[in-house]
């Protein structure tokens, strides 16, 4: 979805492809590239490398003070972010694995909790969404189904197309969904993927509700104004409930009903 965005605006995908070589040639910046054995010259105004980050480690004299740190990976902390050296603590990205912003702040928290104020506070047991600011967004938080199942987690999907919100058909911005993944026969949300022009303002309603442990079904209860685009999420907490209507319920309810 997101790529076909993407081709709309003349950007060119080229997956499982190696960069073999870069030159210039009459003027013209020139990349060489390889898939699956074919070589291709892909012609370009600018060349643009992401080569990633290193950890701001060197000239600290960590090795005085016991402290163990690798030079790319950043310096070793256990679950409560203590180094090596247990009156010593790290935070931010110089130790995390999810180098964002919003983990940094958070893991600079658990920090003092636990180094001032005799915390135990785990980075393990956070809840990190975050999203790529694409058009349309790219936002997650949780367990995507695969790691569910690798864990021997049985798993429920829940999805709702923009194109069935009712905020979205009118701003005209139908491209993408709500995917809420609960654990099967429960309404415990374990996991959630939103693809939306405000998908990273709608992850957090989700966040919310899995730190606080707010289930669909309580979801579903969530008066939404209206309307919003975020009410795909109230849509996809009503397919849940409706889940809960057993044809022996379903009996039941009739039976009542036609008293």
């Amino acid at each position: 979805m997101v790529a076909d965005a993407l081709a709309r605006d003349e950007v060119e995908i080229h997956l499982n492809t190696t960069v073999v070589n870069v030159r210039v040639e009459g003027g013209r910046k020139l990349v060489e590239t390889i898939n699956d054995g074919n070589v291709a010259t892909i012609a370009a105004d600018q060349i643009l490398t992401g080569i990633g980050r290193v950890p701001a480690v060197a000239g600290l004299n960590l090795e005085a003070a016991g402290v163990v740190y690798d030079a790319k990976a950043g310096i070793r902390v256990d679950d409560f972010l203590r180094t090596t050296n247990p009156r010593i603590y790290a935070a931010g990205d110089v130790c995390l694995e999810h180098q964002f912003t919003d983990a940094a702040d958070a893991s600079a928290r658990i920090v003092v909790r636990n180094a001032l104020f005799l915390g135990r506070q785990r980075i393990s047991a956070l809840t990190i969404p975050w999203c790529t600011y694409t058009d349309p967004e790219i936002a997650h938080v949780g367990l995507y189904v695969k790691e569910a199942r690798e864990r021997g987690i049985p798993v429920k999907t829940f999805t709702v197309p923009m194109h069935d919100v009712d905020r979205a058909i009118a701003d005209g911005e139908e491209d993408g969904f709500v995917k809420i993944h609960v654990r099967e026969g429960s309404d415990t949300i374990l996991g959630a993927t939103v693809v939306a022009r405000h998908a990273g303002e709608m992850i957090n309603g989700i966040s919310l509700a899995m730190v606080a442990g707010i289930g669909l079904a309580t979801v579903a209860r969530v008066i939404h104004t209206y309307p919003t685009q975020a009410e795909a999420i109230r849509m996809a907490a009503n397919n849940y409930t409706r889940t809960r209507l057993t044809p022996f319920r379903g009996w039941l309810l009739r039976k009542w009903v036609n008293l």
